[in-house]
């Protein structure tokens, strides 16, 4: 009798559902992981309610790790993993060949049409194991792995994916480096992040802004690195931004605050000129009230969109991991069964029960 694997399929908005499939055959090229642990961020929230354009059905997750169950034989030397290794999953899969890929910009290849990735290939297209809310996924031929020591907890290593968005968001694009103010808009899992990329870049000073009740995240942004933290609902933050950088501005501002439109247009006030402003926090294609553009020019601000993570920024995640050098335990609040899925994205989203997660990650073994 063919073995069959548990998943958790999106049928629609809000809509989640066990099932069961049959565990696929592969050939030279391709591979399957068992899955350790799949963390959870505020982009499965926007693919729960039906925010980010999918194709349904499918299964959620596309923060996976996990340990190579079958791999061919092509795809054991193009990886430089074999069976039994433990390796972390980048989300997208590029097709290798079209300009994007070519050029270097992998995160942004279309070649496979429209956005191709773990999380969002529907289940008509086989094997239908494309998603980490589920004991097996499939591993692409084109897919990215990283290995990861086994010796460190699953919902640690998993952090690989947070982690690397920091590193992209925080210090690759924006260029960060010893000297530098870093301002970041947001506490969240990926401001936190991008606190300990930036710390780890050797940043002069870091800032965190949030909400008054986001005092425990910010508390906890000063436990992780940031030097001064902002409560923007009890502070002119303008005028604190001026005091903490002697009236210059902050040179890198990191805006990762999710639906809010406002901090783009108030990071236009708060970079110095000359400065750089990473825009990662997405707003469900909002509009932007208030936005001066004459700012950016007579500051000669960059503004980049940061979509995605690279591999460069992915294995310094991974190296930082097994460092051992960042109390990363602080920022894990919760683990969730396979079959506690929706509670998970409820938990993250502030709509269940207790407090809101802060990183938290669905280990599939637990039930």
């Amino acid at each position: 009798m063919q073995k069959k694997a548990r998943a958790i399929v999106q049928t629609g908005p809000r809509a989640l559902e066990p099932r069961e499939f049959p565990v696929p055959d592969i050939d030279d090229e391709s591979g399957l992981l068992r899955v350790e642990a799949c963390g959870i961020c505020g982009s499965d929230v926007e693919q729960y309610t039906g925010t980010i354009p999918v194709r349904w059905p499918l299964i959620p997750g596309h923060e996976p790790l996990g340990i190579i169950e079958k791999i061919g034989d092509r795809a054991a030397k193009r990886w430089g993993v074999n069976v039994g290794d433990r390796v972390a999953v980048e989300t997208l899969i590029p097709c290798g060949h079209c300009r994007a890929c070519i050029e270097g910009r992998y995160q942004v290849c279309r070649g496979r049409g429209g956005m191709f990735g773990y999380a969002y290939v529907p289940l008509a297209r086989p094997p239908a194991l494309w998603g980490a809310y589920a004991e097996i996924m499939y591993l692409d031929p084109f897919s990215i792995v990283h290995p990861v020591r086994k010796d460190i907890p699953a919902s640690i290593a998993v952090m690989f994916n947070p982690l690397g968005a920091g590193f992209r968001w925080a210090v690759e694009l924006p260029d960060t480096g010893p000297g530098d103010t870093v301002l970041i808009l947001g506490p969240g899992q990926r401001g936190l992040a991008s606190v300990i990329a930036a710390r780890a870049a050797g940043a002069d000073t870091i800032i965190v802004t949030g909400l008054a009740r986001d005092a425990k995240k910010l508390a906890l942004a000063r436990r992780l690195g940031a030097d001064h933290t902002i409560d923007v609902e009890s502070e002119d933050v303008r005028r604190r931004v001026a005091e903490l950088t002697g009236g210059r501005g902050a040179d890198v501002v990191v805006e990762v605050s999710s639906y809010s439109t406002q901090p783009v247009a108030e990071s236009l006030y708060l970079v110095a000129t000359g400065g750089r402003i990473v825009l990662a926090g997405v707003k469900g294609f909002k509009e932007v009230p208030s936005f001066v553009s004459d700012l950016i020019v007579v500051k000669e601000v960059t503004i980049r969109g940061a979509f995605g993570v690279t591999s460069a920024s992915y294995r310094s995640a991974i190296r930082l991991i097994e460092s051992g050098k960042v109390d990363l335990e602080a920022m894990h609040t919760h683990d969730f069964a396979l079959g506690e899925a929706e509670l998970a994205i409820q938990t993250l989203a502030g709509e269940g029960p207790g407090e809101a997660s802060i990183h938290s990650c669905l280990i599939p073994d637990r039930g």
